[in-house]
């Protein structure tokens, strides 16, 4: 019997996706190995933006420390500042004053809101949506706006103290914040209204980059990814800190454990961040904003490891004091470095264009993958 030949004669390629690409949000690059435009394996190849963050803070004193946090997560800077003040506060047994604890909870759910903003605005953006990319930015420098007025500063804040706080909010500032949060729910509604039930969103999200619970928790997958594949996991109920078993809100989870599901997740948890920084507005407290501290800090020797819920998942802050001045040990768990490893487990068996889809949805910074 005669051998039917192939019509096309296909064979594995192997092309890279980056570092220069421009929707690999950052100096990110993807080699993949394909069969035609079906991905059969990929591997993701990091360390372009490598500052030696780590090595830096065992160099520095605690308060120098810092600022040098802000530059990991640039999109949610106040997050990285509550996670490291708070390592510090619970090596040195430092109590934090409540007006400070309602304040840094308000700054860090703003921060939240502005973070999801641009993971929502650049992730349309990549499948083909511009419209909402220009109605998030609008939103984002509001945020932005309130930051500025609260610090002096839009980007790298440096909002947070060693026990407490730098200054106490402005004049003002609360009523700002409500009309902000007053606003932001018929906004996302307007995201809802473009993206939810949008054909092209459907088509490129449903049922892409699937990643089940067992496989998610087993990849260290963390933050709006996990809960995505259904886990109902949030530092701020689980491990409460800076006072978040306070406050009334949801954790929402997925069901479908795919792109779009972690798309309707981080909605929700706009809604939630708002909802959060109401009971903030509504229930502040008068007295101190900062603890008192001693001038020169040298925390007792032993060691730390203090998490909290970014925006993008879990971050930890592992310190080992010597008792100096200087951390002898300093080491960061940053969720975006984590939750990458789940890139490969989610792309297998899709087409190339989806690449983009499922980069976009795991919502990573390369600034705190290298550090």
């Amino acid at each position: 019997m005669k051998k039917i030949e192939p019509l096309v004669d296909t064979q594995e390629m192997v092309i890279n996706m980056g570092p220069q690409h421009p929707s690999t949000h950052g100096v990110f690059r993807v080699i993949l190995y394909l069969d035609g435009e079906t991905i059969m394996d990929c591997k993701p190849v990091i360390g372009y933006l490598h500052r030696g963050v780590e090595k830096l803070g065992e160099n520095l004193t605690y308060p120098q420390v810092q600022p040098i946090t802000d530059r990991m997560d640039y999109l949610a800077s106040p997050a990285y500042n509550l996670g490291y003040v708070g390592a510090v506060e619970k090596l040195m047994g430092i109590e934090v004053p409540p007006r400070a604890e309602y304040i840094r909870v308000m700054i860090n759910e703003l921060t939240r809101i502005a973070s999801h903003l641009v993971w929502l605005g650049t992730h349309a953006l990549d499948v083909g949506a511009m419209t909402i990319f220009f109605y998030c930015w609008r939103e984002r420098e509001m945020v932005l706006d309130l930051f500025e007025r609260y610090c002096g500063a839009r980007l790298t804040t440096n909002t947070f103290r060693i026990g407490g706080l730098q200054q106490d909010i402005p004049e003002g500032f609360i009523e700002e914040v409500q009309d902000f949060i007053n606003l932001l729910p018929s906004r996302i509604k307007d995201y809802e209204t473009i993206l939810t039930s949008n054909r092209i969103w459907l088509n490129r999200l449903k049922n892409v980059g699937i990643i089940s619970a067992e496989e998610a928790i087993n990849l260290g997958l963390s933050g709006p990814n996990l809960r995505g594949s259904g886990v109902k996991w949030d530092l701020r109920k689980a491990e409460p800190y800076c006072g978040y078993e306070k406050f009334d809100f949801i954790i929402p989870t997925g069901e479908n454990c795919d792109s779009y599901d972690r798309y309707v997740i981080r909605l929700e948890e706009m809604r939630q961040s708002i909802r959060i920084i109401q009971q903030t507005i509504d229930g502040l407290p008068g007295g101190d904003i900062r603890a008192k501290i001693p001038k020169v800090l040298k925390p007792p020797v032993g060691e730390i490891y203090h998490r909290v819920e970014a925006p993008k998942g879990e971050l930890g802050f592992y310190i080992y004091s010597d008792g100096s001045t200087k951390p002898y040990r300093f080491r960061v768990r940053a969720p975006s470095f984590v939750n990458l490893q789940s890139f490969a487990t989610m792309i297998k068996g899709h087409l190339v264009a989806d690449v983009i889809a499922v980069i976009g949805t795991l919502d990573f910074v390369l600034g705190e993958v290298d550090r």
